[in-house]
């Protein structure tokens, strides 16, 4: 199995950030579906602003909210107002690599939703 890319939005603006609460990230519901991220699936977070990065788990904030709450210890790497990408990874057997295609949400700085894209598979081999 090799692991891949599933599903990303790009330059969120985070929201909020919770140190008191038990852990992981709040996406707005609609974020969460058009990357194709279910709640507590395991996401990578990386902050563009400060260069953090972490992992964390997703659940959903309200649909339509443009949520994007940093909660727990991580609160202390990121912060409200930052920008963040969040990526979700699979991993593929070799003959499922030739179909996957990840689900790519470009948002605007309120976090809705202004794209999101599917590119061609990626099995493919790049040349240079």
């Amino acid at each position: 199995m090799r692991t891949f890319l599933n599903g990303k939005v790009h330059r969120a603006t985070v929201t909020g950030a919770d140190l008191e609460y038990e852990g992981s990230i709040s996406l707005d519901l609609d974020l969460m579906e058009a990357a194709g991220m279910m709640l507590y699936e395991k996401v990578q977070v990386l902050d563009v602003t400060n260069g953090a990065r972490l992992e964390t788990y997703v659940i959903p904030g309200v649909r339509g909210s443009g949520e994007v709450c940093i909660n727990g210890a991580a609160a202390h790497l990121v912060y409200e107002g930052d920008i963040v990408i969040i990526l979700a990874y699979v991993s593929l057997l070799e003959e499922e690599i030739n179909t996957h295609s990840p689900r790519l949400v470009q948002v605007d700085a309120t976090n809705k939703i202004v794209n999101v894209s599917r590119p061609s598979v990626i099995g493919v081999p790049v040349s240079h």
